[in-house]
Order: C-alpha cells, then sequence, then structure tokens
C-alpha cells in the first residue's frame, strides 16, 4: 500500500491578513510535526475572503508578495507541500487562486478559479482560463475551488483523468441568517454541498478533500471522501484544528474518471 499522510487547515477566519499569516504558518509547522505530507487551506486564506461587507483591505500586491514568502519559508522549514488558498492581481483582475509552494519552499504554481459564482463577479472580476495537476512524492493531485467543485463535476473529473488521486477543494462558507445549522456530515436536511462531495469521489475514483474555515453555524465543514464515496473523516463543526488523514492511494484508480467522455470545461 502506497500511503500519504494530508492535513486539511480547518482554522478560524483571520480577523486581518496578518493573522492570515500568523495562523498559515503556524498550521504548515504542525501539520509537518503531525508527519503530514501536504496541508490544504481554505479558498482566500491569505488575505481574507472578500465576503460584502468584510473589513478586508484593497488588493496589495506587496502584502501578497511578503505573504507567499513567509509561507514558503514554513514550507521549506517543514520540509511540506502548501496548497494556500489565496488571491492575485493578474492582468485579468483579481482572481481566486491556490498557490502550491513545493516541500523545497518554490512555487509549483498556481490553480486560478476557473468557475465564479455570480455573486463573486462584483468582488472578483478575473478568472483562470487553465486547468492543472500538481505532485507531491508518491501523490498527484488537482485543485478545484469552491463553486466549481460543487456544481461543475467535470473540473474534478478533469484532475482524475490526468492521473490525480486526489483532489482538494478549498472553498469559503460562514453562516447566514437563518440558515440550517448540521451537526452531522452530508446531513439530508442539509444544503446539497457536503453530498456533492461525496458524489464527485465516487463518479471519479478519486479522494476529494474538501476545506474550510472553522466557523459556529457554517452549513459546511472541512471532510475527506474515499473514492468510493464513502466518507473518510470530518472536522466537527465549529471546531478549530488540523483535520489528518491518511491515504491508501491504491484505491484511487481513477477508473470511472477514466470511462467517461470528456468535455470542454
Amino acid at each position: 500500500m502506497s500511503a500519504v499522510r494530508i492535513a486539511l487547515a480547518n482554522l478560524r477566519v483571520p480577523s486581518t491578513p496578518d493573522e492570515s499569516v500568523r495562523l498559515a504558518t503556524s498550521a504548515v509547522a504542525a501539520a509537518a510535526d503531525g508527519g503530514a505530507q501536504v496541508i490544504c487551506f481554505p479558498e482566500c486564506f491569505v488575505p481574507g475572503y472578500r465576503w460584502a461587507g468584510a473589513a478586508i483591505p484593497p488588493p496589495d500586491p506587496a502584502f501578497l508578495e511578503r505573504a507567499w514568502a513567509e509561507v514558503a519559508a514554513a514550507a521549506k522549514t517543514a520540509g511540506i507541500t502548501v496548497i494556500l488558498g489565496t488571491e492575485r492581481l493578474t492582468d485579468r483582475g483579481l482572481q481566486i487562486t491556490a498557490c502550491v509552494f513545493d516541500a523545497d519552499g518554490t512555487v509549483a504554481g498556481w490553480q486560478d478559479k476557473c468557475q465564479l459564482d455570480p455573486a463573486e463577479e462584483a468582488i472578483y472580476p478575473g478568472f483562470g482560463a487553465e486547468r492543472r495537476v500538481f505532485t507531491a512524492g508518491p501523490l498527484t493531485f488537482g485543485i478545484v475551488i469552491c463553486h466549481e467543485g460543487w456544481r461543475y463535476p467535470e473540473t474534478v473529473r478533469w484532475a482524475a483523468r490526468r492521473g490525480a488521486q486526489i483532489v482538494f477543494h478549498p472553498h469559503a462558507h460562514v453562516p447566514e441568517p437563518g440558515s440550517y445549522r448540521p451537526r452531522t456530515f452530508a446531513d439530508p436536511a442539509n444544503t446539497f454541498h457536503e453530498k456533492a462531495v461525496l458524489c464527485r469521489a465516487a463518479e471519479n475514483t478519486c479522494y476529494v478533500a474538501s476545506v474550510n474555515c472553522a466557523s459556529e453555524g457554517s452549513g459546511t465543514t472541512s471532510a475527506i471522501a474515499r473514492p468510493d464515496g464513502t466518507l473518510l473523516c470530518y472536522q466537527p463543526y465549529g471546531q478549530e484544528g488540523l483535520l489528518v488523514a491518511d491515504l491508501d492511494l491504491s484505491a484511487a484508480t481513477g477508473l470511472l474518471a477514466s470511462r467517461c467522455r470528456e468535455w470542454p470545461i
């Protein structure tokens, strides 16, 4: 059995951009101490997701460069691959993205969000045009960000068809007034979101690891689905911490993904 240990950073919503960096670097060190080879953070964890009305400073490329340098240094010190939910300014505009740092601290590449939720278009006018997969030792992985993983099955399938044994799903979901507050993962009374995580795994025969921030009353939490669509583990709702799990890579065959016709995404 080829096994890889991963960690999902189910941390509190950072109150400031500076706090987001402190929380991220501390989590990188803690994950490595726990034997994880890869750690993934929620969507836009650094500098923080730009919720409507949230007190987050305007986009600051200089801050982002410093933040990425600190996370890169933490990855190198810990010897761990880091998938950092962040944002970046490009010629397309402000984009939601994930930056992948190799265990030596170098930037392996970016996965920009290619499918925006309609509510995000006024805040994040940029969007990505390409998808890719990454490697960390024996692990090949893809990244789909929030909305695109829940609502667009093709995004997960694209990575699985190209050898990804796991697809990481950074997302941002906080409580909404009057929304259902689950206590059990994929509660039938809850929204479709957590069921979609199980479906994306089963229909592609790959692991899916969905990571959110910890906030009391949120409709989703961090969780990992096995390649047969069953739940491997999940973080108790509202409980801050790392969700750590060992993956049996031999179970992630990508068989069902390989048998499906592919459409452009």
